[in-house]
This record gives C-alpha cells, structure tokens and sequence, in this order.
C-alpha cells in the first residue's frame, strides 16, 4: 500500500560539488530588506541600526568548534564584526548581554512545505475517505518558521504555487512576517498519483512546457515526484538546466542512479525513496514499499551502498536529510507540548491516531522499522564521508508530526543522533543549505559582511543539543523577531490555515 508520507559536513566543499552553473539567485530569494510593515510589527523585538550582542557563545556554521563569550556587531542589517567580547562597540548601539545564551546562523530549510496533509474522515484504525488533501498553511507555516530560526527556506513542491509566489512577495515587501524563500515550482508528478491537487504530467513534452511555463511565473527551482518517468524526468531536468534552475527529487518510480545518469541536481529523503531493488520493481513504475525494502536490505558498508554513493557524488547529486519524517516510524517519538500546542483540533485528533498506530506496531514491525532508519542514517554519514553534499530539512507531511520550524530544529538533533558533532550539525542545516542554492556569500555562516540572519537560544547546543528548541529570538536582515509572540499568533491553528 502506498505510503501516505508523500512522502555535509562537506567543509572543505567546492564548487565542483555543487553541479552546473545556475542563475543568481541573489537578487530573488535575498532581495532589499524592507521595513516592517504594520502586521509584522507586533513580533519585532529589536530594530535599531546598530546592535550589539556581547557575551554570547557562537557557533559559526562553518562546522568549526564555537567560541564563547563573544561579541556580534550588526550594522544596517548585515554582520559588521564578530570577536572576542573586548571589541570596540560604538556608542549608539543597542547593547543586548546574551550571557548564557548561543547563537548560530538562521537555518536554511530545504525541505519546508507550506500545506498540511489532511486525511477526511481518519478513525481509529486509520481508514479514511478519499481524496488526500494538502490544504495551504499560508497563515501558520511562515511564522513557525521564522519562529523557529528558519530564515531562508525552499518549498521543494508546491500544491498552490501562485499562492507560494504572492507569499513570497508579500513577506518580500515587510506586509507579512516570514522567511526568506526558494519557490519551488508544482510538483512534477505522473499519473497514478494519490493527491487530487497534483497535475498529472501526460509526456516529456509536457514536463517541458510545465517547467518553462512556471520559470516565467518566477519560481526559482523545481521538483520531481514519485511517478514521473525517466524520459519526463530528462525533459525536466534539460529545460530547468537551460533556464539556469536546479531541480530535485522524491521518486520512486526512477532509481537513484537513474536519477543521477539523467543529470538530477538532488535528491530528497536521504536514502529512504531509493527503489532500485525493490521487489518487482519495474522501469518508470513506483512499487509498493517506496524505496523502504531497497533501504532495509542495504548494507551501509557494502559493495551496493558504495557503489551508489561513489555514483551520486560523481555526479554532483546532493541529498536532503528528512530524518523527522520518518522518525515517525518509530513508536514512542511524539511531538512536543509546545509544538503539539500548534496543532488544530482536527490535526491533533488525527496525529494521536496515527501516534497510537505506531506506537501498538508488533516488536517484529518495530525491529524492521528501526533497522530501516539506522540504515538510512548510516547512509547518510557515509554519503558525507565520501565527499557528498548532505542538505537538510524536516518534511512537514507524515502524520502531522513534523510542525514547521519545530521539525527543523528536530531534524538538527536527530543529524547529532545519527553522529555528527553539533556544530557539524548546524553546519549541514545552515551552509550546505546555502551553498547548494549558490547562497553562501551572503547566509549560511556568521561572518564579518554577511546577512544578519541569526538565531539566539537560551543554552549551550554543543552540550545539550536540545537546548537548541529554546529558541528566543531570530533576527533576520538584522531584525530581531519574537519567538514566543510569532507562536502565540498561530497557536491552535496548524492544520487550519
């Protein structure tokens, strides 16, 4: 049965990882910051031209070890200075002590939808009506974003572009509160597909005609999806690469290394979507386990998972780690008090549901599922080790586990879970995001001239990587926004709008 989840520490990185030559995104996904206007005001915290935060520990992005008590000087929304807390501070800055408290660059989401997955009529043994709806989140999504420390973000697959677009614009023009964002145009989907929303692509030519149509409405990047075929998937990728665009990934009916052959720029999922030897997996046709058997039988030290990730990195293909979303596999890994304070009524209702399934699964289902995650985050270690480009974001679909924001912070404990250091951590979530979207000179790290898009939590992340959830304000263009005002805003109302 279909599933319903629709679903590095490269340092030293160079270009030559990032794959072909793409336009500047600068100008569209980091345009002028404007003032705030009168709806974002309410959740300003700090707006001055001059600001200073002293006493603070930062953990940089670059991977490298954080440096405690130091001092951050933003200027005009950009980062004027970074170093040790005896630095020279001008007199009319405003002068924040964060003693106690760590900041890290704002994080760059890459794959954070704006729908919720909304299942019609789920009872307690999980049957439902059809269709499967993605209702549009445009209320609550960018604010537990920017709640959250999210800054920059792709969509990776949009069910109401023109809606993702104005959003854009609107948050672009300080008339909404939200974070910087990457459009990514519809999905790219074949026939058989269980959303009603999705246009089901007829042929490469289509594929074709669809991207070149959506590149001219101003979406900056696009994605494949389950049923696409190889030659539509070819058809999509050679006009998005004419038109300067990157294009990702989450197939199912076409392999990974089908995948990489046609040219693809990423993929998403880590490796948990690789259906290459699934049983009866047939060309261009998905199966049955969505990459899940392929995974569960995969040595992550043998031949096969060498092989691949030697093909992938060749390539240039870089992964998106989505561990929140399959997290959700496991039994007894619930949400939250403060992110389950988000959910709608309905989405609560329907995510304990789910909860209560999950946690009931027999020991033999719990074993198979747990051995299937640790592969795949096996995987993704050894995908870096071997020089890959690991992305990060949380995948807000599933079960209605993964809340916007929450699920990125998630993703970041669960990267430290699946063994890298917290810095390194923060690094795949912060600067290989930016990298990958040709960024890097303006976010992903604090360094003197870049963007002033940080996030202030009360505690110390390398030692208790959770402290990273005590998230108190997220400044972005140099603005400080208050967490806890942007959550009050749309308590209750996740999975409504």
């Amino acid at each position: 049965m279909r599933r319903v989840i629709a679903a590095a520490v490269a340092i030293s990185i160079g270009a030559s990882a990032i794959g072909a030559t793409t336009l500047d995104l600068a100008p569209v996904v980091l345009p002028k910051a404007p003032a705030p206007g009168k709806a974002v005001q309410p959740f300003v915290q700090v707006n001055a031209a001059e600001v200073a935060l002293t006493h603070v520990r930062v953990i940089d992005g670059t991977g490298a070890p954080a440096h405690d008590n130091q001092t951050i000087l933003i200027e005009n929304g950009k980062i004027a200075a970074v170093g040790a807390s005896d630095m020279a501070i001008p007199a009319k800055a405003k002068r924040i002590d964060l003693s106690g408290h760590t900041v890290f660059p704002g994080l760059v989401g890459m794959h954070d939808h704006l729908f919720y997955i909304a299942v019609p009529n789920l009872d307690a043994k999980l049957h439902s009506d059809s269709p499967l709806l993605l209702p549009e989140m445009a209320f609550s999504a960018p604010r537990l974003y920017l709640a959250n420390g999210v800054t920059t973000l792709r969509t990776t697959g949009s069910v109401e572009p023109y809606t993702d677009l104005n959003l854009k614009h609107a948050i672009d023009k300080g008339e909404l509160p939200g974070p910087h964002m990457d459009v990514t145009g519809p999905y790219l989907e074949g026939a058989n597909s269980p959303f009603i929303q999705m246009h089901p692509i007829r042929d490469p030519d289509d594929a074709k005609q669809t991207v070149a149509f959506w590149a001219k409405q101003g979406v900056t990047s696009f994605k494949a999806y389950m049923d696409l075929t190889r030659a539509e998937l070819k058809a999509a990728v050679d006009e998005a690469h004419s038109l300067g665009l990157k294009i990702t990934g989450h197939l199912c009916a076409v392999t990974y290394r089908e995948a990489a052959d046609i040219g693809i720029d990423n993929l998403e999922h880590g490796f948990f979507v690789n259906t290459e030897h699934d049983p009866g997996k047939a060309p261009d046709t998905c199966t049955d386990s969505d990459g899940m058997d392929t995974l569960h039988a995969m040595d992550p030290q043998g031949s096969d998972a060498k092989s691949l990730i030697q093909d992938l990195v060749a390539h240039h293909v870089a992964i998106t780690s989505t561990l929140p979303v399959f997290e959700q596999d496991l039994p007894h890994r619930s949400l939250g008090p403060q992110a389950m304070a988000m959910l709608s009524p309905q989405a609560k209702h329907d995510y304990l549901l789910w909860r209560a399934h999950a946690d009931a699964l027999s020991a033999e289902r719990v074993k198979q599922r747990a051995i299937t995650f640790q592969h795949g985050m096996a995987m993704e270690r050894a995908f870096v080790a071997a020089g890959g480009l690991l992305l990060a974001g949380p995948d807000p679909t599933g079960d209605g586990g993964i809340v916007p924001g929450f699920g990125d912070l998630r993703e970041v404990e669960l990267l430290v879970e699946e063994g890298f250091t917290p810095e390194q951590a923060i690094h795949i979530a912060t600067y290989n995001g930016a990298l990958y979207l040709g960024l890097q000179d303006r976010i992903g790290s604090i360094a003197a001239g870049k963007d002033a898009d940080l996030v202030i939590v009360k505690g110390n992340p390398v030692q208790h990587i959770d402290d990273i959830e005590h998230v108190e304000t997220v400044f972005k263009d140099g603005v400080g926004y208050d967490t806890q005002a942007l959550l009050k805003s749309v308590q209750g109302r996740y999975g409504e709008y």
